[in-house]
């Protein structure tokens, strides 16, 4: 088998879909041996900023010394960038290897009970293994989608859970509300492990503490156990100050934009002071400064500047404007967007829609789940008075921004993570703008 036949077979498995139930990762790790047993896991979930939070917590271990393994979704520039040990991607052989490993537990389950596992099921039981024969010394690991029935929900004692900010997303699988989309995220905490969460939507907060009452897991909360204060920004990066339960820092520096970033670092601190792991105040300051998330208020270029940014659900998108208006003050926005039609739609383009001087709609590069652009323009056009476009291709989206970006405008491209991605080739590889 070569990579790329590897990849293929692992990629078939999308055509089963999103199947919440641990029954198949179960099967699936019984037949490894069991590997997720034996790690030392943080485990992130919520609607926005778990990757970034994840980044942060492992970025911050590794400053301090450990082999860490961190363990997200979904990919932005290969498949490799979903597991990582130490910062470096997992090796093509690697993977071949454990492709080879799993296709026939894969091919027994899919016979029988408990049924075909789904894609996800597949690349984390390979995450497991892989992390589990790497000896890492810590496990920084990002939920898939919700958080109860997620595959990654088979690790049965973390040392920490960590629950971002939570909106509605998934709506088909997650719920319809608020609260019961909590509801699936609070199903990552465990009795007495102790709870660090972000969120700060009223509903929210109370699904998590109720849940973590009822498992007798200590909870910190933002705002009332730990605190942060945001500092001097710039278009380089942001400083912010830190105060939790036992520790205190003061001008801590990190290169991601936008505010919400900062919620995301403290989280991430918080998450290691609750799990009890100490730090030396240089590597934490070295951890936040190294650390690299691609494709979140990313700036590829400055004449013009052209933003990339992975924001795909309404509070990612009131973000995203909010970031926009605070680094591009007065200046015309130029916003290209491909969009997945199993989103919230309307509501994501409420919020973005009025920040943008010029609109350019094209179709996200899926090919089932990409959101007909000229049924999101007709939602566009009622949301603003400026002029909303619809071209063919990516490509064509990206020329055309090019070519009618005003002098002292940017461009933010958006959408969805697979919007963003295939922008990112074309701008640093093609040199498109």
């Amino acid at each position: 088998m070569i990579y790329q036949e590897a990849l293929q077979w692992i990629h078939t498995r999308e055509r089963f879909g999103i199947k919440p139930g641990l029954e198949r990762m179960e099967y699936l790790l019984k037949g490894l041996g069991n590997p997720h047993q034996g790690l030392k896991v943080i485990h992130i979930g919520g609607s926005n900023g778990k990757g970034s939070t994840a980044a942060f917590t492992a970025s911050l271990l590794k400053a301090a010394g450990y082999k860490v393994g961190l363990y997200t979704s979904p990919y932005l520039k290969a498949f490799s960038n979903r597991m990582v040990v130490d910062g470096v991607e997992v090796g093509e052989e690697t993977l071949i290897s454990l492709v080879e490993r799993i296709k026939p537990l894969v091919e027994a389950a899919s016979g029988a009970e408990p049924g075909p596992p789904t894609e996800f099921e597949v690349v984390t039981a390979m995450a497991f293994l892989y992390f589990a024969k790497a000896g890492v010394d810590y496990l920084v690991l990002e939920v898939g989608l919700g958080g109860r029935l997620d595959a990654t929900n088979v690790v049965e004692n973390p040392l920490v859970s960590v629950i971002t900010n939570i909106s509605l997303e998934h709506t088909a699988v997650l719920g319809n509300t608020i609260k019961e989309i909590a509801r699936e995220k609070a199903g990552i905490i465990k009795e007495g492990v102790p709870v660090v969460t972000s969120a700060q939507n009223s509903e929210a907060l109370e699904v998590i503490e109720v849940a973590a009452g009822k498992k007798k897991a200590p909870l910190f909360i933002a705002g009332r156990d730990y605190f942060f204060k945001a500092g001097d920004a710039g278009l380089r990066g942001q400083y912010f100050s830190y105060q939790g339960r036992e520790t205190n820092y003061q001008d801590l520096f990190i290169p991601l934009l936008g505010r919400h970033q900062l919620d995301n670092a403290a989280a991430a601190l918080a998450s290691l002071e609750a799990a009890g792991l100490k730090t030396k105040d240089k590597d934490i300051r070295q951890g936040f400064k190294d650390t690299s998330w691609p494709g979140r208020f990313e700036i590829l270029k400055h004449d013009p500047p052209v933003v990339i940014d992975a924001a795909h659900n309404p509070a990612a998108a009131r973000r995203l404007r909010e970031a926009l208006a605070d680094y591009f003050p007065g200046k015309g926005i130029v916003l290209v967007l491909g969009i997945l039609g199993d989103k919230a739609v309307k509501e994501f383009l409420t919020e973005l829609i009025p920040a943008a001087r010029l609109v350019i709609l094209t179709r996200a590069m899926h090919p089932t789940r990409a959101q007909d652009p000229e049924e999101t323009a007709v939602l566009a056009r009622g949301l603003t008075s400026n002029p909303v476009i619809v071209v063919d291709s990516l490509r064509e989206a990206l020329l055309t921004a090019g070519n009618r970006t005003l002098p002292g405008e940017a461009v933010c491209i958006s959408g969805s993570f697979y919007t963003i991605s295939e922008a990112r080739r074309l701008l640093t590889e093609e040199k498109i703008i």
